[in-house]
């Protein structure tokens, strides 16, 4: 028995050990790579394409999705910052994947930055690629320890459900120089599962409590007065802030902001955030308005929605683009619509980018008194704008005459009275 406990009390120490190591090798105030990470319209694009390329094969065929060293380094950059400020950089050498992994940390006295590298190769003997090395900061760690732990730590928290949905369809995977094939057969089940996960548009019973207060606010409007943007998301964010500890305000924050999307942008939600919006929260449809103007109202909450779901960069990327669009045969460009992209950007950002910030959005929406302590006033900028018009007066939107309207526009956004929320 003494020797069990001895040996207990061994594993114990050693863990703990390890644990310290990991963390002061680990976390630093430099990070191994810039996390400042930037997107073109195209990027934005291909990195749907890559992340929606299993959805092409029907249920129980067998797929396959081949991959270039820059394809995984935008689908894994997309898919890291949909949850925190980070960065990857994949290469594709000596038929191996290497990963170096930056990701920023809450605000702690040890470091602002977690670095990560790692290596994946395929085996003879197995189907997929196992870990060949990896370091935590400058601690190298062996890689079959590091496996295990890695498995271990999986398999008894909530990543197991992930890792099993994104794992299970795949039944091999090659690596070569150029390129990595993979082969998968997915079940409908799970390429639903998968789709839900990637959307986030599940509809849990949380969610519903957000459904369920919209519908009361609708049932109580006076189709004599235009339904004001502030008149949903005041109470949802009142709601949320009664709902929400610290740990919970983000998620908390994203299911009001998602809520009032799929009302205000009903049809338009599917096409913004690549999914099929839940039911509708109420029989009852009003347009939803910012300064008399629909479309400022659906941009705003459209952005936030995205931004919640994804992050601002893919917001303002689609933004323009939307514009650049309207500009070549839609209701033409406009700054109005731009300068709601981006206040419903800052907006989502501010509302999910900390746990602290989260909470004081919350705090902050509650005591709005109307729409413009979120979103300025943006009606006597230029709109209406063909191609022409705008390629004579702007040229593109890296111009000094664009950019002087975009700074025009955050310096109007900066000076709204909910961005400027104290400690």
């Amino acid at each position: 028995m003494k020797t069990l406990l001895h040996i207990f009390l061994l594993l114990l120490s050693t863990l703990i050990i390890l644990c310290a190591m990991l963390i002061f090798f680990g976390v630093s105030d430099k990070p191994d790579i810039a996390v400042e990470w930037t997107l073109t319209r195209n990027d934005i694009a291909r990195a749907k394409k890559i992340l929606h390329e299993g959805s092409k094969t029907k249920p129980d065929e067998i797929g396959t999705i081949e991959l270039s060293e820059a394809d995984l380094n935008l689908a894994a950059n997309y898919l890291l910052n949909r949850y925190s400020k980070s960065a990857v950089k994949v290469e594709l050498k000596d038929n191996m994947l290497r990963f170096i992994v930056t990701m920023t940390l809450p605000k702690n006295s040890l470091g602002q930055y977690l670095n990560i590298s790692f290596r994946l190769g395929n085996d003879d003997e197995i189907e997929l690629p196992s870990l060949k090395k990896f370091k935590v900061g400058k601690l190298l760690i062996p890689a079959r320890f590091a496996a295990f732990v890695i498995k271990k730590v999986i398999h008894h928290t909530s990543l197991n459900e992930y890792f099993m949905l994104a794992t299970h369809p795949v039944k091999y995977v090659k690596i070569d120089e150029q390129k990595i094939t993979i082969i998968y057969f997915s079940s409908l089940e799970n390429l639903i599962k998968t789709r839900n996960f990637l959307t986030q548009s599940g509809n849990s019973a949380e969610s519903d409590i957000y459904q369920q207060k919209l519908a009361e606010i609708i049932a109580g409007h006076d189709p004599k007065w235009r339904l004001s943007l502030a008149e949903l998301l005041k109470p949802l964010f009142e709601l949320a802030y009664q709902r929400s500890t610290l740990d919970t305000a983000i998620e908390e924050n994203k299911m009001a902001i998602m809520t009032v999307n799929n009302y205000v942008n009903k049809k338009e939600t599917k096409n913004l955030l690549s999914t099929s919006a839940p039911k509708p929260a109420t029989e009852q449809q009003y347009s939803t308005f910012l300064y008399k103007r629909i479309d400022l109202a659906q941009h705003f909450i459209g952005s936030a929605a995205i931004t919640a779901s994804v992050n601002g960069q893919a917001a303002q990327v689609a933004g323009e683009e939307k514009e650049l669009r309207d500009a070549q045969g839609g209701s033409g460009f406009s700054f109005i619509d731009l300068a709601a992209d981006k206040a419903g950007t800052r907006f989502g950002e501010m509302a999910t980018s900390s746990p602290e910030s989260a909470r004081k959005t919350q705090k902050a929406m509650s005591e709005i008194k109307d729409y413009s302590d979120f979103m300025p006033d943006p009606r006597d900028l230029p709109e209406h704008m063909d191609e022409t018009e705008f390629k004579q007066r702007y040229q593109s939107i890296d111009s000094p005459a664009y950019q002087e309207i975009v700074k025009l526009i955050d310096d109007r956004i900066s000076a709204t009275p909910i961005y400027n929320i104290k400690d």
